[in-house]
């Protein structure tokens, strides 16, 4: 049974003015819920069997415009329950339409957005939302975007990509920046800060751009140049550079922040198991020859099981999800410069970085005939949930016998 919706004039409340609020009356399956518009009429001024104001009602249009205003708002509202197959009451259809809808500005949508990812740990996503926003400040040039999304249209989007290309901005970055506003949009939409019907994004289609990147990695032999190196006598930090990178490599390609969440109790039985920052899936690999002498020269003895590992991280000094993700983000910059040393040293032609030894574990393992649903090539690129899922689908012996084939 459809539902119908009315306006009336309530004559059973009486204001001091002499007037009769008028009620929008809902009716389905006998059920029936007034709602005050925030109006009245004298009932003299009202059609009683027109449900309307009479032509001789002073401020009829208006009248009428709240009316119909409110009416097609639960009209909207029935229509998409119905498109959805949901059922409804009256008194659910009144909550559903009457949800506060938070529009926000785009400054203060993205500012609550940034706080959100900091307060529950995602510094990361943090960062990613902030480069987002500092971005759209830039190309706007203004420190406060006090304006709708519903202004972000098709037109907006072209002549930011305009502004983008004129800054000579690569097209990995400008599609990174567009996805990043895309998830933003998206979800104000669903926290009810921006409206659905506003959404430009069906129309700005951004698979035009080219977000492959020349594929870094190095060979095998190369690798085991860089192994043999030592490094004992000089600084810690060249050492560790040097032992990170392999261990990357050994393992799977694990990367950085994994390596200095790493704790004691994460080894078991000859193996690594945990659980993977990024993508929240738990990983469990055999730990190779080389890989466990690099955890035996930083194995200390009387440490507890929630010790980590390597020397990045200190239980003690980085508590919060903050404090480890600016620590982590320190010592990879100076890892990256160590690399470049490092690369010279083992006469490599290329620029080391601790993604190079991620991307060279899935190349070596391929170029040796591994079988590409063991390790895709995709490993770190753009399909890297797929390559886990195809990591996820096979038995531990399959991928440890794979693995014998990295030196």
């Amino acid at each position: 049974m459809n539902a119908t919706i009315n306006a009336v004039c309530y004559k059973s409340k009486t204001l001091k003015n002499g007037e009769n609020p008028i009620m929008l009356r809902i009716c389905k399956q006998g059920k029936m819920k007034y709602l005050s518009l925030g109006i009245s009429v004298n009932p003299k001024f009202w059609d009683f069997k027109k449900n309307q104001p009479k032509p001789s009602c002073p401020d009829r249009e208006l009248i009428q415009k709240i009316i119909l205003d409110k009416k097609a708002e639960y009209q909207t509202q029935i229509l998409e329950l119905k498109t959805a197959n949901k059922n409804f009451t009256v008194s659910s259809l009144v909550e559903h339409t009457n949800r506060v809808r938070a529009i926000k500005t785009v400054s203060e949508f993205y500012t609550d957005l940034i706080s959100h990812y900091k307060a529950i740990g995602k510094v990361g996503n943090a960062n990613i939302y902030r480069d987002s926003f500092n971005s759209i400040k830039t190309f706007k040039k203004s420190d406060n975007l006090d304006f709708l999304f519903s202004e972000i249209d098709l037109v907006w989007l072209n002549e930011y990509e305009k502004w983008m290309i004129s800054n000579n901005r690569a097209e990995t970055t400008m599609s990174l920046l567009f996805r990043t506003l895309r998830s933003a949009y998206n979800k104000a939409i669903e926290q009810n800060a921006a409206r659905r019907e506003d959404y430009p994004f069906d129309s700005f289609k951004m698979s035009k751009f080219n977000t492959k990147t020349k594929k870094r990695s190095i060979t095998k032999t190369e690798i085991k140049r860089i192994i043999s190196l030592d490094f004992t006598n000089e600084r810690p930090l060249m050492q560790l550079s040097k032992d990170l990178f392999v261990f990357s490599y050994l393992q799977s390609g694990i990367n950085l922040t994994d390596i200095a969440n790493l704790k004691y109790e994460n080894i078991t039985n000859g193996r690594i198991q945990y659980i993977r920052q990024k993508t929240k899936r738990l990983i469990n690999i055999a730990i190779q020859e080389e890989a466990q002498r690099i955890l035996d020269l930083y194995h200390v003895g009387n440490a507890d099981p929630d010790d980590f590992i390597f020397p990045i991280l200190n239980k003690r000094i980085h508590k919060t999800p903050i404090q480890r993700y600016n620590r982590i983000h320190k010592i990879m910059g100076k890892i990256n410069l160590n690399l470049k040393e490092i690369a010279k040293r083992a006469k490599i032609d290329a620029i080391l970085t601790t993604y190079v030894a991620r991307h060279t574990y899935a190349t070596v393992l391929k170029r040796s005939g591994v079988n590409t649903s063991i390790i895709s090539e995709s490993l770190g690129h753009s399909s890297e949930k797929v390559t886990q899922i195809y990591l996820d689908s096979f038995e531990n012996s399959q991928i440890d016998e794979a693995m014998k084939n990295l030196l």
